[in-house]
């Protein structure tokens, strides 16, 4: 259904200077000196962007919104070493939560949007622990939030595929009734045990079904480099093309700067993207491998689950957060994190850029602010989100959805 024109006055792209912004049906159609659109277009709805500073919407590449305790009462963690133990602990938290994961997941992703996160890829565990419990939820949550933030789903199966049997039955599932527009893995050889085993099943999956892939890889050193080497190898006998992203990918922090180099020309040939979540310490090399042509997108990872009690799905703080881990300084460095949320992740997603051009998504939010970098160090409210030209949230909370 047509959405009626709106005029958005005396906004200021990228910190711009003032001007006004008219859009119809959702896309941006005019620039025009700032005063003067709304006269020039009778009938048009007006919003006053109070020379507020308006920057693209953001994109969550990697979040876990089936296991979130957002909004519920407060949570006391048990200790625990390593995946497996942190595993077992979500399905603890899992049974006892009293919200259903549907509704968990709805309002932490409602609280993403009204912070300025357009889209978001969300890993739900699959496991005989859960079922299709996950998938299910975030699926109603999808459709419930539909025209307020986009979402894409990946069946991950957190305790591992051979390490839970009835696990890849369970993916195959998931795959074959729609709910996972990807299928996930872990940590083919440190976690279970079996690199080849895995990942045919995860990628015979993905052409069988015609889904795409996005694989956890913590794994380090030799082990991490032999499941990059066999991502490309499957990727490209299957043409996968644009449809694979492996996430977290330590092993490709402090390589020397030629393998660096090799393996990033390799990735981007191949069509294969990469997600951070900018870690203290082990946030990958975002600059480099965008310069190569790889890529890469940012994203949240665990909201104050099992896992941690950190995390708040809010995509400009954790560009603020990448900032701090790759010590950025200077204000290029600073907006770094922005773009790899903002740009970045929709090229990441498949997703058409908003970058206020004639002609883009009128996909923006409003704050307070001198310039970019600025606003990535202060992480100031949103004080108007917009999506498709319409207003969806104020001052940090939905007005609809």
């Amino acid at each position: 259904m047509a959405t009626p024109t709106v005029v958005f006055t005396g906004i200021r792209p990228h910190g711009g200077e003032p001007i006004d912004l008219v859009v119809t049906d959702g896309v941006i159609t005019r620039h025009a000196p700032a005063g003067t659109a709304a006269a020039a277009t009778p009938g048009a709805q007006v919003v006053n962007g109070t020379r507020r500073i308006a920057l693209p919407t953001m994109v969550d590449a990697h979040i876990h919104p089936d296991k979130t305790a957002w909004g519920e009462p407060w949570v006391s963690r048990k200790r625990a070493t390593g995946i497996a133990e942190l595993g077992q602990a979500d399905a603890e938290l899992f049974r006892a939560l009293p919200t259903p994961v549907g509704e968990r997941a709805r309002r932490l992703m409602a609280h993403a949007a009204a912070q300025g996160t357009r889209a978001l890829r969300a890993h739900a565990d699959v496991a005989p622990a859960f079922g299709l419990a996950g998938l299910e939820g975030v699926a109603d949550a999808r459709e419930k939030l539909r025209g307020v933030v986009d979402v894409q789903t990946v069946a991950f199966p957190q305790h591992g595929v051979h390490a839970a049997p009835g696990t890849a039955e369970l993916m195959e599932e998931a795959a074959r009734a729609g709910l996972a527009d990807f299928i996930g893995g872990i940590d083919p050889i440190a976690f279970d045990h079996d690199l080849t085993g895995q990942l045919n099943l995860v990628f015979g999956l993905a052409d069988r079904y015609g889904v795409g892939v996005d694989l956890h890889l913590h794994d380090t050193g030799r082990d991490g480099l032999d499941v990059f080497d066999a991502v490309l190898q499957r990727t490209r006998a299957l043409s996968l093309a644009g449809r694979v992203t492996v996430s977290h990918s330590f092993a490709l922090v402090g390589l020397p700067d030629a393998e660096l180099d090799r393996r990033a020309a390799d990735l981007a040939e191949a069509g294969i993207g990469l997600t951070t979540v900018a870690p203290a310490g082990r946030t990958l090399p975002v600059r480099r491998l965008r310069e190569l042509g790889v890529r890469v997108g940012l994203g949240s990872d665990g909201v104050r689950d099992s896992w941690s009690p950190f995390g708040n799905a809010d995509m400009l703080h954790r560009a603020h957060l990448m900032a701090r881990s790759l010590r950025a300084r200077v204000d290029e460095d600073l907006e770094l994190g922005f773009h790899t949320a903002a740009t970045a992740g929709a090229e990441l997603l498949g997703l058409p850029v908003s970058d206020l051009s004639v002609g883009s998504p009128a996909d923006f939010f409003l704050v307070r602010g001198e310039c970019l970098a600025q606003v990535v160090v202060d992480v100031p409210t949103r004080e108007v989100v917009v999506r498709g030209g319409r207003v969806v949230a104020r001052d940090g909370e939905l007005v609809s959805g």
